[in-house]
C-alpha cells in the first residue's frame, strides 16, 4: 500500500533568535498530523549549516522544510530552496520575524505548528543582491551602516539597536548614488540619500513598514529612497515606519522595478534581509518571480502579531 503522507524536516537552530526552543520536540508531536506527515528534526551545528541540510533535504524530495530560528536561520533554508519544489515553512524565534510576519504566521511555536500542520503553500518572489538571495529587504545606507554596527558590537537585544538607531540617526548624513533603473529604458538618477531600500516584503521586522504596500506576488521590487535627514526630520521618518505611513513623508521616493543596479563612490555596508556585509561600488538587485515555494496561512490576510516592540521601547 502507497504512503501518501508527505514528509517535513524541521531544522532547528539552538542557538539564534531570542525565543527558548526548550520542549520543541514535545510539541512538534503534540500538533503534527502523523495521519498526514512523517517528519524529522535536525539541529545545526555551525553557520551554514542550515543551508546545507535544506539543499539535502530539497535534493531528497522532502515536501515541506521547516526553519526553526531568527531571521538569519529563516534566510539560509529559504535561499537553498528557492527554484526546488520543497515548500519553506517557518517557526519564528527572532526578534525581528520579517518574512513570518509579511505571510501572516503566528508568532507562538503552537501556533506556527498549526499553521504547518494545515499544509497548504503558495509561490513567492524573492531578490538577488550581487548574488546574495533576500526575502524581504536589501538596502545600503542607515539602515546598513546600524546593522553593520548592531553585529560588530557583539551586543544582542532591542536595546541595544534602538539605542544604536537613536544615536547614529542623529549624526548620520547620506551618501551618493548614481541608481539606472534597468527594466525603465535604462534610466540612470543621480542622487543624495540617507538610505534605499529595494523591498520584496512590506517590513524589515518588528512591525516596522519601509514598503507597506509591498507584495511577494506581484513581480516587483518596491523602491524605498529617502533623501538626506537629520534632527526631526530623522525622527519623523522613525515615527512613520512604526505607523505604516512611510508614503506620505515628502523626504521619501518611492517607485517599482524588476532590476536596479546601483554605483557608489566607496565600498560600504549592505544588508539583505537585516543581515549585514560589506560590499564594493556596484551593486546589482533583480527579482526572481514565484521562485520560492512556502507554506501560507490561508485565514489571514493581514498581521496580527501586536504592537511593534521596538516603538514602544521608544515611546512612540
Amino acid at each position: 500500500m502507497q504512503d501518501d503522507k508527505r514528509h517535513i524536516l524541521f531544522i532547528v537552530n539552538p542557538i539564534s533568535g531570542t525565543s527558548s526552543k526548550k520542549g520543541f520536540d514535545k510539541i512538534v508531536e503534540k500538533v503534527i498530523s502523523r495521519d498526514l506527515f512523517h517528519y524529522d528534526i535536525v539541529r545545526t551545528a555551525y553557520s551554514g549549516h542550515a543551508a546545507e541540510l535544506a539543499a539535502q533535504s530539497a535534493a531528497q524530495g522532502t515536501d515541506i522544510c521547516v526553519a526553526v530560528g531568527g531571521d538569519g536561520t529563516v534566510n539560509e533554508v529559504a535561499r537553498a530552496l528557492v527554484g526546488t519544489n520543497t515548500a519553506l515553512g517557518i517557526v519564528p524565534c527572532g526578534s525581528g520575524n520579517g518574512l513570518a510576519r509579511h505571510l501572516c504566521l503566528p508568532m507562538s511555536m503552537k501556533g506556527a505548528l498549526a499553521i504547518i500542520n494545515q499544509g497548504q503553500t503558495d509561490t513567492f518572489d524573492y531578490g538577488i543582491i550581487n548574488d546574495h538571495p533576500f526575502f524581504c529587504t536589501c538596502g545600503m545606507g542607515f539602515d546598513a551602516h546600524v546593522s553593520l554596527l548592531f553585529a560588530q558590537s557583539g551586543k544582542r537585544g532591542l536595546s541595544t539597536y534602538a539605542h544604536m538607531v537613536l544615536r547614529e540617526g542623529l549624526k548620520y548624513g547620506g551618501d551618493s548614488y548614481d541608481v539606472t533603473f534597468e527594466d525603465a529604458g535604462g534610466e540612470t538618477r543621480h542622487l543624495e540619500a540617507f538610505l534605499i531600500a529595494c523591498a520584496n516584503a512590506a517590513q524589515y521586522g518588528n512591525n516596522t513598514y519601509i514598503a507597506p504596500g509591498a507584495s511577494m506576488q506581484d513581480g516587483l521590487l518596491d523602491v524605498i529612497i529617502i533623501e538626506p535627514i537629520k534632527g526631526l526630520g530623522a525622527a519623523r521618518v522613525l515615527m512613520d515606519l512604526f505607523t505604516r505611513t512611510l508614503k506620505n513623508n515628502h523626504h521619501v521616493t518611492h517607485t517599482q522595478a524588476r532590476r536596479l543596479h546601483i554605483h557608489r563612490p566607496t565600498d560600504g555596508a549592505v544588508h539583505f534581509d537585516g543581515d549585514p556585509t560589506v560590499m564594493g561600488t556596484d551593486i546589482d538587485i533583480r527579482l526572481v518571480p514565484r521562485g520560492l515555494k512556502a507554506i501560507v496561512n490561508a485565514k489571514s490576510i493581514e498581521d496580527k502579531s501586536g504592537p511593534n516592540p521596538l516603538a514602544k521601547m521608544l515611546h512612540i
